[in-house]
């Protein structure tokens, strides 16, 4: 009726984006994001700088460290960084696959928009295709056991890394450490990437960054007179203090004879002595220690030739266990040779400026160590990077045992044998699998484009190839060409790759069903008395 209040139920200042509208600004953040970290795919994909808001760099070409450092705003493009932090987290590599894919898909998905397809059909024609993509992975994936494997699987995700260290050094270094901390249970190979401990220390060149058949501690001996080096080391691990503890309430000792304090005092000495007798008679000729070491215990085992470190990490003390074989124990009487670890050598060393202890020479260990070095923090950082996801990646396809070929050559047999399987479907869903198929085949191109490769060519070429039935067919960014990936030794991992299409098309549909954006005005800094209260503003009025 006219001359009638309109009613508001938004609060003032909320801004909102409805139907076509929403969908098509969603989609353009979708796109923009994947266009960011588009360049950074494959071995010759380029790095990103990322300085933030106190001037520290970050120089990577890492998907998921790009994203996480970018201030994003836009909250559909919040979602993209989402599933590219799940990525991470879940399989540690194809971060960036999973950003770019998802982008395509919108992409893709803009289009039947545009010719009148409802987001729904779409988002279900995604999900079919999705599946049908799982199964083909599975029939398409190759069977991995051996060690050359694993190490051309470490190459292929050390490649895309700018470490200035050869990937072929990184991967030996990541498939000797993954060998020693894999465990069976029955059928199954379980291995706990936790068990393999990185170290990083720069001012030095990155060809020293080497694998430790042990552990390191940064923390270096407590007394400088206790051996620098001990070898055939047996190791006590303790876990409760080497000193006389303080009561837990306030305690007054009242001496009437002065000549008993002197006794008083040698009682507390002797105690210690005792401690560090106890540790020499149990034939321990190492002590590492979670808590303190009193100063006369110190001298006592340095003085019996004990080497002894204090403030051990909790998360260092069980990995010590498992690379050496030693129980931990809190009462010095049960140390015996049981419950000791062993080792060949253990040692106090200089690295950069700090002095760390090297347990070295474990007996099939089961927790292992990687120091790396490098001639800045921005070289180790990003090797640091590197070896995460060669060690995730080399993990769980040693507990698969499945590999897939990479160089794109996986998703241009995917796109082939989707458009076949969109015939079976009918309906409008087929179109949705075409546009999935069309969507899956950005990874070839984009590898191409970064290569210098001509995209268009590339693409024809890679099709041809595929109906012809040379399914490990996919890009060769060293030769620039066509080519079989198996032999060529460049590997996908069969788990990244399954929940890399999993999390892209997940995020995908969920922004397509996005049909209304409502944000609430972003309230502004608080203003007035003590606490930001307002200082006596009108009800209604604060942050206006």
């Amino acid at each position: 009726m006219s001359g009638q209040t309109p009613i508001l139920i938004l609060k003032e200042g909320t801004e909102r984006q409805q139907g076509k509208n929403a969908q098509k600004n969603n989609i353009e953040a979708a796109k923009a994001i994947a266009d960011a970290v588009r360049t950074t795919l494959g071995p010759k994909g380029m790095d990103k700088m990322m300085v933030d808001s106190i001037g520290d760099i970050i120089i990577s070409n890492d998907g998921a460290t790009i994203l996480k450092e970018m201030d994003v705003d836009h909250p559909t493009a919040k979602m993209i960084v989402e599933a590219s932090k799940s990525q991470d987290t879940a399989v540690g590599d194809g971060t960036t696959t999973v950003v770019v894919f998802a982008g395509e898909l919108l992409k893709q998905a803009e289009a039947l928009l545009d010719q009148g397809v409802h987001s729904t059909i779409i988002a279900d024609g995604y999900h079919l295709a999705a599946e049908e993509a799982r199964k083909q992975l599975l029939a398409m994936s190759v069977s991995a056991k051996d060690d050359a494997m694993l190490r051309k699987i470490a190459i292929t995700a050390l490649s895309g890394k700018n470490t200035g260290v050869a990937p072929e050094f990184l991967a030996d270094l990541v498939v000797n450490a993954i060998n020693s901390v894999t465990e069976t249970d029955g059928d199954k190979i379980i291995v706990d990437t936790a068990n393999i401990k990185v170290d990083k220390k720069s001012g030095g060149s990155a060809a020293d960054t080497k694998f430790i058949n042990g552990l390191i501690i940064d923390k270096e001996k407590v007394h400088s007179k206790m051996p620098s080096v001990v070898k055939n080391a047996k190791i006590a691990l303790i876990n409760s203090a080497l000193e006389i503890k303080k009561t837990e309430i306030d305690a007054k000792v009242q001496i009437t004879d002065p000549s008993k304090i002197q006794e008083f005092l040698d009682q507390e000495s002797d105690t210690l002595k005792e401690m560090a007798e106890k540790i020499k008679k149990s034939g321990a000729n190492v002590v590492l220690c979670q808590k303190g070491i009193d100063d006369t215990v110190q001298y006592y085992l340095a003085k019996y030739g004990i080497y002894g470190v204090r403030r051990v990490k909790q998360s260092d003390m069980e990995k010590l266990a498992k690379a050496t074989g030693a129980k931990m124990i809190t009462d010095l009487d049960d140390i015996t040779e049981e419950t000791m670890g062993k080792a060949e050598t253990v040692e106090e060393r200089k690295i950069g400026d700090d002095r760390m202890t090297f347990v070295t020479g474990c007996k099939n260990p089961k927790a292992v160590n990687i120091l790396i070095r490098g001639g800045t923090e921005h070289v180790v950082d990003e090797i640091d990077r590197s070896l995460n996801d060669a060690i995730r990646v080399v993990a769980i396809t040693k507990e698969d045992g499945r590999y897939l070929p990479g160089g794109g050559a996986t998703e241009a047999e995917l796109a082939m044998k989707l458009r076949s399987y969109s015939n079976s479907v009918g309906g409008r869903e087929q179109l949705s699998i075409e546009a999935f198929a069309k969507a899956l085949e950005i990874i070839p191109r984009t590898l191409a484009e970064n290569a210098g490769m001509d995209p268009i060519n590339t693409l024809i070429s890679l099709k041809s190839e595929h109906e012809k039935g040379n399914k490990n067919f996919g890009v060769d960014m060293e030769a620039n060409k066509i080519t079989d990936m198996i032999k060529a030794g460049v590997f996908d991992t069969f788990r990244v790759k399954t929940h890399a299409i999993s999390s892209a098309v997940e995020v995908a549909t969920m922004i397509l069903r996005i049909d209304d954006v409502i944000a609430s005005k972003k309230s502004s800094a608080p203003q007035g008395g003590a606490g930001g209260m307002g200082g006596g503003m009108p009800p209604g009025m604060g942050g206006y």
